[in-house]
């Protein structure tokens, strides 16, 4: 085949979520497979792009992360959700606030993008911190069901005590491959669709 012509279906996941769950570290994970040496919370959004062969077809994934403040996130909302082909919605198992939230992320979603055509899952993050959590499995499962969403508990710093985030891309790519992409990425060798790393301030409880 002539590499040329060879085009990418792009496909865009959101990362939504409390301030402090985790999203620029787990964003990082999915991305690089590694936890940053260092992050900072996300001021407005940052993407990152992946690409990820399923079934024999490459595809390219932009991963959202958006500031979990709502001072940020409310003059980007509309542009974050357009267009999103799946959700990951996240909370931290050791913050009970941050699961309790869940609904009314839930809600924004449904008012600004496509609602439940979305695939959608629920993350719950740091599950590395045993001792410290405050959001049973079982409630969180019983939540993701009420929702129609699978559940995964991981841990972006430490995967192996947990599902692998990079599965859970997986799973999800797998998914998107079925879907109409956002769009076509231009042949390779031309100029590829970018767009640059908001600036990041401050201190990320990841």
């Amino acid at each position: 085949t002539d590499d040329s012509s060879f085009c990418l279906r792009i496909f865009k996941i959101i990362v939504i979520g409390d301030s402090g769950v985790g999203k620029t570290c787990l964003t990082h994970r999915l991305w690089s497979g590694r936890f940053p040496e260092k992050s900072e919370a996300t001021i407005g959004v940052d993407f990152r792009e992946k690409v990820l062969e399923v079934e024999g077809e490459w595809i390219k994934i932009q991963m959202w992360d958006t500031a979990g403040q709502e001072r940020y996130r409310k003059s980007m909302v509309q542009h974050y959700y357009r267009g999103a082909h799946a959700i990951f919605y996240v909370y931290d198992v050791t913050d009970e606030r941050s699961f309790q939230s869940l609904p009314v992320w839930i809600e924004e979603c449904r008012r600004h993008s496509r609602g439940h055509d979305v695939p959608s899952v629920l993350v719950g993050n740091k599950c590395d911190l045993h001792g410290a959590s405050r959001v049973s499995g079982d409630v969180a499962r019983k939540f993701a069901e009420l929702h129609g969403m699978p559940f995964f508990q991981t841990s972006a710093k430490n995967p192996q005590v947990s599902d692998n985030p990079e599965d859970i891309l997986a799973m999800v790519a797998q998914r998107l491959k079925n879907q109409k992409p956002l769009a076509l990425n231009p042949p390779l060798g031309t100029e590829d669709l970018c767009a640059p790393n908001t600036e990041k301030r401050g201190a990320c409880g990841c």
